[in-house]
């Protein structure tokens, strides 16, 4: 059971389906490479054949007749070794390692998205908590405070008015803590689904302002450079062009060597009429061939598909483009929200710390009569809205921390110095790319 914000996003990190999912997927990227390496391999095949095969010939003129019975078998075996093709395998492989670099920086991505809903789905919890718990103390004391004023009223000191007043805040107060206790059990709920489990005495977050850059300028710079959505728009871009390339070699000549070697058996048994012939012969050949072969004209289908690969490039660019922008936005928007919760919880602070001195003294003008039942409500509201606003400032103000280094692109297990082997996308890419058969997957399945 998750105790720390530390122990919830090591948890998160190790059993969170999503980032699971995204981790399988990387993976299969991963065989984009074995895929077009196969261009540079031999490819061979074996084939065989048999049957058998009747004929009867009638010569009444001649008065006999020839029945024949023909048993055929052949094998034969084929292996072509690729030459040249037009650049087209060196330039696959080359749009596979881009989409693969593409895959680990998503990943990485979803990694930073994952830690942060765990950041917030626990800090949400702790703001929920505190808050049910202050709703039901305001609902105990307003009780109370009910209670004490019905007394009064019976001997005289206040009147009908006071006690309807105490009555209705008490009211608005039980409706304040129902939805108090509603937010809770849904805080608790996304707790469960991005961590992995119920929370249970959950330790108060602190904010992360060490790990974070010294001004919104160098923010900005980290976020252009670091951030994994901005290096897989980039890397998508490099795996369109070769997309092009791979294309346009199409076009080009391809030239391979080719080898082929088989074996025939056929038996054919004669009958005519006055005796039974057999007859069996054997067959083998073998043959070495280079292949050269030089499109012409197809019907225009590689022109189009290579001007839909410009088009394609051209969108993967201006996608670029619109990440960087993302990314600046977020930065400045996590920084905005930084210095604004910092802020906050100043003025929260002296709020709790003024209405608490202004409570206190309004209770005892009330006891001496100088103060009415609705002063002393109205204060205790006050003080409990400042209460409620500072818990909510101290909350974004730690959830803003992490939001500003998941912009920036280092919100992960190295940068927070989780206690996690960090997941290392290269492991599984070094175990299949150089496979050249086999069913199983490196985990054996």
């Amino acid at each position: 059971m998750a105790e720390t914000l530390n122990e919830a996003l090591v948890q998160a990190y190790l059993s969170n389906p999503t980032l699971n999912a995204q981790r399988a997927s990387t993976r299969a990227t991963d065989e984009l490479v074995p895929q077009a390496l196969s261009g540079y391999r031999p490819q061979i095949g074996a084939s065989a054949d048999g049957g058998v095969e009747g004929t009867r010939v009638r010569r009444p003129s001649q008065g006999f007749s020839t029945k024949t019975e023909t048993l055929t078998a052949s094998a034969g075996l084929t292996v072509e070794q690729p030459l040249f093709d037009g650049f087209r395998t060196k330039n696959s492989v080359r749009q596979a390692e881009s989409s693969v670099l593409a895959s680990r920086e998503t990943l990485l991505n979803t990694e930073q998205n994952v830690l942060f809903d765990g950041a917030e789905a626990y800090m949400n919890v702790l703001r929920d908590f505190a808050i049910f718990d202050l709703r039901r103390n305001n609902v105990d004391l307003l009780d109370e405070e009910l209670r004490a004023t019905n007394e009064r009223f019976e001997v005289g000191e206040v009147t009908r008015t006071d006690t309807a007043l105490a009555q209705s805040r008490l009211s608005g107060a039980r409706s304040e803590f129902s939805v108090a206790e509603a937010n809770l059990k849904a805080s608790r709920a996304i707790y469960r689904q991005v961590i992995g489990s119920d929370p249970t005495k959950l330790h108060p977050g602190q904010p992360i302002d060490k790990l974070l850059p010294p001004s919104e300028k160098a923010a900005l710079e980290i976020g252009y450079v670091e951030h994994p959505a901005s290096r897989a728009a980039l890397h998508a871009v490099d795996a369109a062009e070769m997309q092009v390339r791979v294309i346009q070699g199409e076009l080009a000549p391809s030239l391979s060597l080719q080898g082929n070697a088989g074996h025939q058996w056929d038996n054919s048994n004669s009958s005519p009429d006055g005796g039974v012939t057999d007859l069996e012969r054997h067959t083998s050949s073998a043959s070495v061939l280079g292949v050269l072969r030089v499109p012409i004209y197809q019907g225009g289908q590689e022109y189009s598909r290579v001007r839909e690969s410009k088009e394609i490039l051209g969108q993967r660019r201006l996608e670029a483009d619109s990440v960087r922008d993302q990314v600046r936005a977020a930065v400045v928007s996590a920084w905005g929200a930084l210095e604004g919760a910092k802020a906050q919880i100043i003025a929260a602070q002296a709020q709790v710390e003024a209405s608490t001195i202004a409570l206190s003294g309004v209770r005892e003008e009330a006891r001496v009569g100088q103060r009415t039942t609705l002063d002393v409500l109205n204060f205790q509201q006050e003080q409990l809205d400042a209460r409620v606003a500072l818990i909510t400032a101290q909350r974004d103000r730690v959830v803003a921390s992490y939001a500003l280094l998941q912009a920036i692109g280092r919100l992960n297990v190295a940068t927070l110095a989780l206690n996690v082997p960090a997941y290392d996308a290269r492991i599984h890419y070094d175990q299949v790319r150089d496979k050249w058969f086999g069913l199983r997957t490196p985990d054996g399945r």
